[in-house]
């Protein structure tokens, strides 16, 4: 009990503690799905146009995810860019986690989402386990942080799973496949609204399912294929479409602090 009160004391200032991620407002979901289009759009571009290849781009990918996840965990408060770079970069991992399961091991979109579903759950029961709690409002610890950004993680590789399965397996198209994920993301924030389901789990079933809102909107943006749609803007237009867009709001809440949290050390 000691060792929780002199922690906590040291993560306080003036009686104030500043956790390591952001408020859920409507700048947290905007940016959300803009990294999620990033996290497909650009995997294609590192992949395709650059020619790293699905591997190169992996391990180039996961280099980067780590030591910008180095510096995060090594925060010791929500900075806004570092956060957000650490999103993307995930995003993008995410992306091909799944899309190599798919090419290099002939695993089945359907196969991998429930892969990553199991895995989501055993992370979401190792967090409660642990914590006693999945509250995304009290990361403030390096264990409570690990656990956030692996289900971050999970979420994003079955986002991509569900969303290359309904848009291109079950032949839907991308448009089709953003009003079905809008209307489900819809479905969530009514029940949440309602009190059928609490916050939590409104929260993280939001965040897996803008996975492949995002994703169709990229696809939508870059891809021209005849047979799932699309306006053929191409990967590198619409990931710099993207990427400027998140750059601005970042610069935007690095300034005005609008997405910080601060809680008494009576609510943690």
């Amino acid at each position: 009990m000691e060792n929780v009160q002199d922690h906590l004391h040291k993560a306080f200032h003036d009686n104030r503690l500043i956790v390591k991620v952001p408020q859920v407002t409507a700048f947290f979901w905007i940016i959300k799905v803009l990294c999620t289009t990033v996290g497909e759009t650009f995997a294609d571009y590192l992949n395709n146009t650059l020619g790293f290849g699905l591997n190169g781009t992996t391990v180039f990918t996961v280099i980067v995810l780590a030591i910008a996840l180095f510096f995060q965990f090594r925060s010791r408060t929500y900075t806004p860019a570092l956060y957000w770079i650490v999103v993307v970069l995930i995003s993008i991992a995410g992306t091909l986690f799944t899309d190599n399961l798919t090419d290099n091991f002939n695993i089945s979109l359907l196969t991998s989402s429930f892969v990553w579903a199991v895995l989501l759950g055993l992370t979401f029961a190792a967090w409660y386990g642990s914590e006693k709690s999945l509250s995304i409002h009290s990361i403030y610890t390096n264990r409570r942080e690990a656990f956030y950004w692996l289900t971050i993680l999970f979420t994003f590789a079955l986002g991509t799973g569900v969303g290359d399965l309904i848009a291109e397996r079950f032949s839907l198209g991308y448009g089709i496949s953003f009003f079905i994920f809008a209307g489900v993301i819809t479905t969530f924030a009514l029940l949440w609204k309602f009190n059928v389901i609490n916050h939590v789990f409104a929260f993280w079933a939001v965040y897996v399912v803008t996975r492949p809102l995002g994703a169709a909107i990229g696809d939508q943006m870059a891809q021209n294929d005849p047979k799932y749609g699309g306006w053929g803007l191409g990967t590198t237009k619409t990931s710099f479409i993207f990427l400027s867009a998140i750059l601005i709001l970042v610069v935007y809440l690095s300034l005005s602090r609008k997405d910080q949290i601060q809680f008494d050390s009576s609510q943690v």
